[in-house]
């Protein structure tokens, strides 16, 4: 069992580079929205009804996978690196899959902002995250973020194994999700 943890800001290319190395291995993509816009149904995501339903919809889904024979998942995430309850989710989270047997990948993504401001607003991202459809509540959601948390590791800070960071700026998904196949040997 492998477990590909893809994280990095609002809008870096999280999902998009998943879909594509999804369709490259036998790995499944999990990505954050899809809890997210199920819960996004009954209850804003910012509740504390909608926070802890995603929760556990998400831990149940790991449960299962962590125990199950699928050759792995890709799982992304917004990692506010100056939130210690954030840290503690990725320990718990690889501690769940570790415990099981599986390998846990890292794969840390970061692009400029005026790239990040551009996939915002692409097809796909709309396509599969409908409260992105919003592109004002967006836009102002992702600058907001931005401002409030460090969405990207210091030099050193992650010290895990298998752990890869990739400025995607000027790359494609497809691009992208190559560099992490050969780097980890899926």
């Amino acid at each position: 069992m492998k477990f590909v943890h893809i994280f990095g800001p609002q809008a870096v290319g999280k999902m998009t580079v998943g879909q594509e190395l999804a369709k490259i291995t036998d790995l499944k993509l999990f990505h954050n929205h899809m809890t997210i816009d199920l819960v996004g149904n009954f209850f804003d995501y910012s509740t504390k009804e909608a926070k802890r339903l995603v929760n556990l919809f998400r831990q149940e889904i790991f449960e299962e996978v962590s125990k199950s024979d699928l050759y792995g998942m890709i799982f992304t995430y917004v990692w506010m690196f100056d939130m210690e309850s954030d840290w503690e989710y990725v320990r718990n989270l690889t501690q769940l899959f570790e415990s099981r047997g599986a390998t846990v990948y890292y794969v840390e993504l970061e692009a400029d902002l005026g790239e990040r401001l551009e996939r915002n607003k692409t097809p796909n991202r709309l396509e599969h995250k409908p409260k992105k459809r919003d592109l004002e509540w967006s836009e102002n959601d992702l600058m907001q973020t931005l401002e409030k948390h460090r969405l990207n590791s210091m030099d050193g800070e992650i010290t895990f194994p298998n752990y890869i960071k990739i400025n995607n700026t000027d790359m494609s998904a497809k691009e992208v999700a190559q560099v992490i196949k050969d780097q980890f040997g899926f």
